[in-house]
């Protein structure tokens, strides 16, 4: 497995975080202290917080992010990212069940 594939040296959380029945992710711990959370988000469309603010990269599937106080959809596929400020929203629409990265900055 390449080393962009994978992650050495972290350590996982059991439990998983879920959101309205639509979002699981796990929490890994970096050895620096830094986190991030895998996971998957099922089709349908749900609001999501954010408390700090994050970087989504999108490993794989097909979504639609609105942003919070914002009229604008934007399409994310395999490769692409978006931010999410602190103290905010998002709404997605999952069009097909969506991995991804989502990067802290605490």
């Amino acid at each position: 497995m390449r080393s962009d594939e994978q992650y050495e040296g972290v350590s996982v959380v059991k439990r998983a975080n879920i959101f309205d029945d639509k979002c699981i992710s796990h929490t890994v711990i970096f050895a620096d202290g830094a986190r991030k959370t895998l996971g998957v988000f099922l089709p349908g469309t749900m609001i999501l917080p954010s408390v700090v603010d994050e970087v989504i990269e999108v490993l794989a599937g097909h979504c639609s992010v609105r942003q919070k106080d914002s009229a604008e959809w934007t399409e994310y596929r395999a490769g692409d990212s978006f931010k999410v400020p602190r103290k905010s929203t998002i709404e997605i629409k999952v069009f097909e069940t969506t991995e991804y990265i989502c990067n802290f900055d605490d």
